[in-house]
Order: C-alpha cells, then structure tokens, then sequence
C-alpha cells in the first residue's frame, strides 16, 4: 500500500512539474502584422521568440494588412483564431499608436486561444464572436526584452512577441502578463451589425476576397435565410460609404460562380458561409469602386 501510495505521489508531482513548466501550452505561436515582408521587422520578432525558447513553433496569418487598418486586423484575427489548436498564442500588431497610452494586452478567448495586441479595436469581432474569459494588461517591468526599455516604437519586437513567447513555452503563466482588466472595457469599433429588418437585411462589408475582388458581408448563411431566397432568384443590392450610396444593382443567388456569365455579379454565400458578392472572373470591388471596412454597409432585399 505504502509502495502504491509513493507511485501516486510521484505521479502527481510530475503532472504538476509538468504545468509549472508550461508544457500545457502548444507552443504555438502565429503572428500578424501591417509590416510587409519588405525588411527585416517581421524576422525580429521571430528571432526574439525563438530566443525564448527554440523549440516553438512559428506561423502567419498575414503581414500584408493594409498600414494602421486595424478593422482588417479584427477581421482576421475573426477569420483564422477558430481553426488552430486551444492554447495557440496569437501577436498581432497593427498599431498606429505605438507608444501611446494605449494598453498592451493579452486576452484569453472563451475557445482558449491567447492573444497579444493593443487594445485598439483589434479585439471587436473577437471579443463579440468568440468572447473573451479575461484581459490583461502587460506588464512591461516583466514582460519586455531585456535592454529595450529606450525603445518606443517596435513593441511589436520588444513587448508583443517577447510575452508571446514566453507564454507559450511556459515559461510565465496568464497571471504574470499583468493586472486582470474588466473585459467590459475592451476598446471596439461601431459598425453596421447584420440583421433582418421588414424584408431588408442590413450588414456591413466586412472584408475583401483580395485576390478576386469579392465582397464579403457579415451576413450569415442562418440570417439569409429569412430572405427565403432560392437559387437563380434576384437580390435587389446596395452598397454604402458612410452611409452614402456607392453602387446599386441587381445580382442573382447562385451556388458557383459559373452559374452566371463571364463578367456578370452574382450572390453567393462564401467559405465562411456569409452573403458575398462577386463578377464571374472579374473584379467586383475594382469594377463598382468598393472597399471594406467599418464604414461600409450594404442592404439586400428579394426582387419580387
């Protein structure tokens, strides 16, 4: 018994050696930025997490954001968080405020997923499709490479992927970022939220399908359904810019984009499944002058 008891003990210590260490982290972490690729500010960062510990693995979302759109920043975060493994530790940095008073944080979703940025806005879509458990705010004392105290313009490099790092090896846990922040508090961009009103929706386009020109709306699949709308039926369509008319047209619901001719818009419902727009081949947003953000909207309604 006392032989059994001992085994038990052992074990138990082992488990908790384990935790302590980090190794329930994955040790995964995916960074996002408006850098480019065009200099070496993307490599920095790498290089100070593998500094960290070197057996961590590095990915991408994207650095091509466009500079300081931090609306496309939340976008993406919204887009790609879902897919990866709980515990993934996510930098993002799009940060037009760099050394402001702007916070510097880390928040833990509802999906266990971490993620470093400041809290400019780049948390809205996530903090309200995903939700966030807690927030809190880095502290710089602990949490910043070494020698980089003079630095107030890469926290990227000096702050986000140095505490990035160090979370996912283990090496600190959530508690040591900082001080617990109400999640309420969480700084979030307006914008138009998808919804069904006398026969209309009503939804924001909340991104471009960039390398064809598709317009992708915050409409979901469960929401146009309240349209009743069967495939090859018309959807009258109108885009706005700050509420001001851009484009108005006519585009049928189709299931491919073959289903039209070459060059004609259609409606179709993308990857994400949410209510998109397109030409057959061609560029919708280069064609109608559109664009995507907060400011943008559309409505939609059935062609009776």
């Amino acid at each position: 018994m006392r032989y059994k008891n001992f085994i038990q003990l052992i074990a138990t210590l082992c488990i908790v050696i384990f935790f302590l260490n980090g190794y329930g982290q994955n040790k995964i972490v995916v960074f996002q930025s408006d850098f480019g690729l065009k200099d070496g500010a993307v490599s920095e960062m790498k290089g100070i997490a593998m500094g960290v510990d070197k057996g961590l693995q590095l990915f991408d979302v994207t650095h091509e954001i466009p500079a300081y759109n931090i609306w496309e920043a939340a976008y993406r975060l919204q887009q790609t968080v879902p897919y990866w493994p709980k515990g993934t530790v996510f930098v993002s940095v799009v940060d037009p405020g760099v050394g402001t008073d702007r916070k510097s944080v880390v928040v833990k979703t509802k999906t266990d997923h971490f993620i470093v940025t400041p809290d400019n806005g780049t948390l809205t879509l996530i903090a309200e499709n995903l939700g966030i458990e807690e927030r809190r705010e880095i502290d710089e004392t602990i949490n910043r490479r070494n020698g980089s105290q003079q630095s107030y313009t890469f926290h990227g490099r000096d702050v986000y992927a140095y505490t990035a790092a160090r979370l996912a090896a283990g090496i600190i846990t959530y508690e040591q970022i900082g001080k617990k922040l109400a999640i309420d508090s969480i700084v979030k961009i307006s914008y138009q939220k998808p919804v069904f009103e006398k026969n209309t929706l009503k939804g924001n386009i909340a991104i471009l399908d960039i390398q064809y020109g598709n317009i992708w709306t915050n409409i979901s699949a469960d929401l146009f359904k309240q349209l009743h709308v069967q495939f090859g039926e018309k959807l009258h369509v109108v885009i706005f810019k700050n509420n001001i008319k851009v484009v108005e047209l006519i585009a049928p619901y189709e299931q491919t984009f073959g289903a039209v001719a070459k060059g004609k818009p259609l409606a179709y419902l993308n990857s994400l499944m949410q209510l998109s727009f397109a030409l057959n081949q061609n560029s919708f947003a280069n064609k109608y002058h559109v664009a995507s953000g907060n400011n943008w909207s559309v409505t939609v309604s059935k062609v009776n």
